[in-house]
């Protein structure tokens, strides 16, 4: 691996192993809604709004825990974020009624945020030319974490019961604090910057950049469209084909085949750009939810519906990860010194999408059901569209030209 100088030599691979592990967390109850809700009593209404918890809560650290990272020396913070997740997991799974239950998912959803205090570290130990494949590596990890977490948490509620699952991860968590220590090195602040000047540069960043606002918003609408699915896959396996947890769970390991496309797209953004590879994510994902709701109106056998379910499932995740790897290679690309801070202010908006798409779509289910579902996220995939297409004919750069954090902190 090619590292810059005076750069740590901390493993791509490892990278990707700390944001699988941050951001399992925020997964693990949506296979779990049917189940969670049955222990309380809660219909689908209810329950669906765990996940908007979760996701509320991941919003608000990210705009409150990550700018930490442009700040404060980076080992030691992922260590006690990680550590207070554990904390987090263990309210969650001791949780006596729904509100303290969704009390707890908002502290998972403000610490899982650590995932993009690691996230930022990627780009730093490469070249800038290389900048694409580092993030491709290390988003490896993290969707693996997204979907898997599925899969873990389905079987092992199918075992002993869903406040299992959040005790196992928990001990996960506290596990890692540790491996963090013998394996990271110490990772300083690129400069000194206090929390409040940091904070205050985050609209700066917003207002001065116009690559990262239009990232911003098609991360948004593509993450909601995302969500749609995740969120409301349990309550359509459970009303059509009576299948539990642990099916809705497996899904996630078939799409963990789409995580594999991340380190290609990465190498496809540093050779084609950033918006050609948006473009193509795009078009797979709308193809995803058209397959996905044409299958469903198809009289077929229970088990020829799941295969159609899994194909589109790997292909709505690979549309997916290629928007996320191309928004993220060319957001890094424009203040080098302002990583964690760029990253804030694209995560935040990018899971006010997420909350919004599991709100919206909690109540396509209860309207409309499957119909309504796959008809929201084609509407928002569709918004992303016309969003990229006017990005494109301002001629908003792939590659723009780096800002220096003084430019910055002047503008």
């Amino acid at each position: 691996m090619k590292t810059k100088p005076n750069q740590p030599r901390t493993p791509l691979a490892f990278l990707g192993i700390a944001c699988a592990v941050g951001v399992s967390t925020m997964y693990y109850n949506q296979p779990l809604l049917e189940e969670i809700g049955r222990t309380y009593g809660a219909s689908a209404g209810r329950t669906g709004f765990i996940a908007v918890a979760t996701q509320v809560g991941y919003a608000l650290g990210l705009l409150c825990f990550v700018p930490l990272g442009d700040v404060l020396e980076r080992r030691a913070l992922m260590m006690r974020m990680y550590a207070a997740v554990a904390i987090g997991l263990l309210l969650v799974a001791f949780s006596p009624t729904l509100g303290f239950l969704l009390v707890g998912s908002v502290v998972i959803g403000l610490l899982a945020s650590v995932t993009h205090i690691v996230l930022p570290i990627a780009p730093d130990l490469v070249s800038h030319e290389e900048r694409g494949r580092a993030i491709g590596t290390v988003m490896t990890g993290l969707l693996l974490g997204i979907l898997l977490a599925r899969t873990f948490a389905g079987w092992v509620s199918n075992l002993a019961g869903w406040r299992w699952v959040f005790g196992v991860a928990a001990v996960m968590n506290g596990i890692f604090v540790p491996l963090l220590w013998r394996v990271m090195p110490k990772l300083p602040p690129k400069q000194k910057l206090s929390y409040g000047d940091a904070m205050r540069s985050l609209w700066t960043l917003y207002r001065t950049q116009p690559l990262l606002r239009e990232s911003s918003s098609i991360g948004a609408l593509v993450f909601a469209s995302f969500s749609c699915f995740w969120t409301t896959l349990a309550f359509l396996l459970e009303s059509h084909y009576h299948l539990g947890a642990g099916v809705a769970g497996t899904f996630g390991l078939v799409g963990a085949a789409g995580a594999m496309v991340a380190p290609m797209a990465g190498r496809l953004a540093d050779r084609h750009g950033s918006r050609w590879v948006i473009s193509v994510g795009m078009g797979l994902l709308a193809f995803s939810y058209v397959a996905l709701w044409g299958q469903e109106r198809i009289s077929m056998p229970v088990a020829l519906h799941l295969v159609a379910l899994a194909f589109g499932v790997i292909v709505l995740d690979v549309g997916a990860q290629m928007c996320q790897v191309a928004n993220q290679t060319r957001i890094f690309g424009l203040v080098p010194s302002a990583r964690s801070r760029l990253n804030t202010v694209y995560m935040t908006i990018y899971f006010t999408g997420a909350a919004a798409g599991s709100a919206l779509s909690t109540i396509a289910w209860v309207h409309w059901r499957w119909n309504g579902v796959c008809g929201l996220a084609l509407g928002l995939i569709g918004l992303a569209a016309l969003r990229h297409a006017y990005g494109r004919r301002l001629g908003t750069e792939d590659h723009c030209k780096p800002t220096r954090e003084d430019e910055l902190m002047e503008a």
